[in-house]
């Protein structure tokens, strides 16, 4: 099978992997154009694109595929499917419509629940106990198309936005190793998705890692996790960010003012805390605008005067 792949973040990478290893062949890769990136903003592949120049793969980044030349490119590739995983743009009608056996998208959720572009921080945040990998035939919707197969995984405490789309990444590129053979051999049924339950996710800036300390310790604990790395949570301190990397969520019986740092004895599993709208938030990483990565309790030892400072809350809109 002739097989065009479109995909640019690293979610995407391990699908590729996995589809350069199978016996169909991968006429192009279709990846974002390069973007700035780092202190210089020079402009830097994507991570789809790196993967793919490493192993000799037909590399085409058009800004749009709604191009008339983009949409003529395609055709003369003559895929007999395209596979998409984290490609970051839309696909038109015309181009659903060039693969005689249609568009399949991996999803990192599990559909119709999360459809959009975070659906990975939104499980975090909303404290969900399992997430999953959704391959849908695409249509004209955001992530509306029928359902070919789903796989799940737990979400462990510990787990990061980061940490979970490796995990989710490596069940897509297996899913899609037991699902394609099945779908261009005509042996699945695509399944509707349940339109009532569908629920959309939205994308994150900046100012949404801002900290609001006058909300309860587990929630912000959550948005630590799902912010990372993007993102990124922080609150202000003295003039300066101060990025919050790793935390614990700690209940407490006395209540404490949002935003006062406190002094933690041994057992908590932090050394120092900040009061919330309920219990308090154990700080074990931290970075000072500027400065290295630190333990919280490195951070202490030159800045005793920590403790005992109000930090503020994100200001309310």
């Amino acid at each position: 099978m002739r097989i065009v792949f479109m995909g640019t973040s690293e979610f995407a990478v391990p699908i590729l992997k996995r589809l350069v290893e199978s016996e169909h062949l991968i006429v192009a890769v279709y990846t974002q154009p390069d973007r700035p990136a780092g202190r210089g903003r020079l402009p830097t592949p994507s991570p789809v694109k790196r993967v793919a120049e490493a192993r000799g793969l037909a590399v085409l980044q058009p800004q749009s595929l709604r191009a008339p030349e983009a949409v003529l490119g395609l055709v003369e590739l003559k895929p007999h499917v395209i596979i998409v995983a984290a490609f970051g743009q839309i696909l038109p009608p015309k181009v659903l419509d060039i693969p005689p056996l249609g568009c399949l998208n991996i999803h990192p959720s599990l559909l119709p629940k999360y459809r959009g572009p975070s659906p990975i921080a939104t499980a975090i945040l909303n404290g969900d106990e399992e997430t999953g990998v959704s391959i849908m035939l695409m249509d004209e919707g955001l992530d509306t198309g029928p359902i070919l197969s789903q796989g799940r995984i737990p979400i462990e405490p510990q787990d990061t936005a980061r940490s979970l789309e490796v995990e989710l990444a490596q069940l897509g590129a297996e899913l899609l190793e037991q699902t394609l053979p099945l779908w261009l051999e005509g042996k699945l049924k695509p399944h509707p998705q349940d339109e009532i339950s569908a629920t959309y996710t939205k994308p994150f800036s900046k100012g949404d890692g801002e900290l609001d300390w006058h909300l309860p310790a587990v929630e912000l604990w959550r948005r630590v996790r799902a912010f990372h790395p993007w993102p990124g949570c922080y609150t202000r301190w003295r003039g300066e960010m101060l990025k919050v990397l790793e935390v614990i969520p700690i209940p407490s019986e006395g209540r404490l003012e949002p935003g006062r740092v406190v002094s933690l004895s041994p057992g908590h599993g932090a050394v120092v805390g900040v009061g919330t709208g309920d219990g308090i938030l154990g700080l074990s990483r931290v970075q000072l605008e500027g400065k290295r990565v630190m333990a919280a309790a490195e951070f202490l030892r030159g800045r005793r005067e920590f403790i005992g400072e109000l930090l503020p809350s994100k200001p309310l809109l």
